[in-house]
């Protein structure tokens, strides 16, 4: 009898080992917000820019870095609203419909080099980049979504994300 519990409970056991990686592996973990290389999927809209998201608490966090790597800057967004990050080398001169860029100097000194790229588009937000002839990026996000924000019991009946 003890063997029949024992098997039982070996195989119980490791079904709920199994089910625990097929749960891992439909929601990758991501980490590493601020870092060149983060443990996230690059989602970026262009060949030229590499963009990451990651979400906590409701909020989304979008991070923009170079081919190289290099952070550029990030911002974060839940239901239509923004907010500029202090991390990457061009946070200064990221705007959001919200907050404009905080270094209007930079802006004010040099001329956009290329038109402004999508980096980053969803059903809520669009980031574009914009090189500038001083070497620097402007990043600039804006909501795509009419606010973003759905009432929960609006979303349910309506079947809307």
């Amino acid at each position: 009898m003890s063997k029949i519990l024992f098997r039982v409970a070996a195989v119980v056991g490791l079904s709920m080992i199994g089910a625990t990686g097929v749960a891992m592996a439909a929601n990758p973990p991501s980490s590493g917000l601020g870092q060149a290389w983060p443990n996230a999927a690059d989602v970026s809209a262009s060949p030229l820019w590499h963009a990451y998201v990651f979400t906590l608490g409701g909020v989304k966090y979008i991070q923009v870095n170079d081919l190289n790597g290099n952070v550029l800057g990030a911002i974060g967004t839940a239901n239509g609203q923004f907010i500029t990050l202090p991390i990457g080398a061009f946070s200064q001169l990221v705007s959001t419909t919200q907050q404009p860029a905080a270094s209007t100097q930079t802006v004010a000194a040099a001329a956009p080099a290329a038109p402004p790229t999508t980096v980053y588009k969803d059903d809520t937000t669009q980031i574009t980049a914009t090189p500038m002839s001083n070497g620097t990026v402007m990043l600039k996000a804006v909501d795509t979504g009419g606010g973003g924000y759905c009432d929960p019991i609006v979303c349910a009946t309506q079947g809307i994300r």
